[in-house]
């Protein structure tokens, strides 16, 4: 039997290397890459017209099953079985395939020099991000669409990830991956409203404690900075705004935190806008950092308790 101390050296090796690993490289766009794949296989599937509507919810919670198993298990094949000398490189490359850190300041970026050539341009690269009409946008609307996408993404694509990789390794990573890429391809209150009610549900109780956790760096980060009092202000005021559980709390805290609001047109208003987005930009990009850096943290902190709680009980 491999020593805990050893699993537990070995995770964190794991965590420290895929982080690293996104950094240098970001998130390449590979037709195999696995998130990738698991998309075609939900754009395949994810078609309501393929069923009659009374069968549309069930259809979602069975495909729901079938991908997140056809995902997850070759993970966990791999860690289980792979020789070590694979391990060593095949890891953290899984690892990073389960969170986007890098990737998500390269998208804002591309808006960013988008816009610099003009609203047109701005408008068209930020459609890659959002699923809202673009077509009439102002520039102060096209950046709070895309830095509303990147701090709602601290959740989705980072905190949460990295939460259920301390608890559950390469396969808790990967299974929440795949639900979260169900909800974002699935989950709207449109024709795929049935077909995706399960995929926004599981991924509403998933996301649930990472988005808090999210939100509690965030403030933490503010706190160092001398703005806790404006970031918890509006987290606790407008935390409700935008639809659903999880996204507006972290959106709130971060735009208390900056100083800027989050708008989008007839539909939510988040924060104050004691400056506009474009000063607040690399303020934003910085919290995202800072937040990526504690919750690694936890997540290694969250390892090591496991292994000593492993010692303890003789498992």
């Amino acid at each position: 039997m491999v020593p805990a101390e050893f699993l537990i050296l070995f995770s964190l090796y794991v965590l420290i290397a895929a982080l690293l690993l996104d950094r240098l490289v970001g998130d390449p766009h590979l037709p195999l890459h696995p998130v990738s794949l698991v998309g075609k296989c939900i754009a395949w599937w994810g078609r309501p017209a393929r069923y009659p509507p009374r069968f549309q919810r069930a259809a979602g919670i069975f495909f729901w099953c079938i991908t997140v198993f056809a995902f997850a298990f070759p993970f966990f094949l791999f860690y289980t079985f792979a020789p070590w000398f694979l391990l060593l490189i095949g890891a953290p490359i899984l690892l990073k395939c389960c969170f986007a850190w890098r990737s998500l300041e390269d998208h804002i970026m591309a808006v960013v020099r988008a816009l610099e050539r003009g609203t047109e341009a701005g408008r068209k690269e930020v459609r890659m991000l959002v699923s809202r009409d673009t077509s009439s946008l102002s520039d102060e609307h096209i950046l709070s669409a895309a830095y509303e996408s990147m701090t709602e993404n601290l959740t989705d694509s980072i905190t949460a990830p990295l939460f259920y990789y301390a608890l559950w390794g390469l396969t808790g990573a990967a299974v929440y991956r795949a639900a979260n890429t169900m909800d974002a391809m699935l989950g709207y209150r449109d024709e795929r409203e049935r077909l995706g009610w399960w995929s926004a549900r599981t991924d509403d109780v998933l996301s649930f404690l990472p988005a808090r956790m999210s939100a509690l760096f965030l403030l933490l980060y503010f706190a160092v900075g001398g703005r806790f009092t404006p970031s918890y202000r509006v987290m606790r005021r407008d935390g409700k705004n935008r639809p659903g559980f999880n996204g507006g709390i972290v959106m709130a805290a971060m735009a208390g935190g900056i100083g800027i609001r989050f708008e989008k047109p007839g539909v939510y208003s988040i924060g104050d806008a004691e400056r506009p987005l474009g000063d607040g930009g690399k303020e934003i990009m910085r919290a995202v950092r800072a937040v990526t850096v504690m919750a690694a943290i936890a997540a290694g902190g969250t390892l090591i308790l496991l292994g000593s709680w492993i010692n303890s009980m003789g498992i």
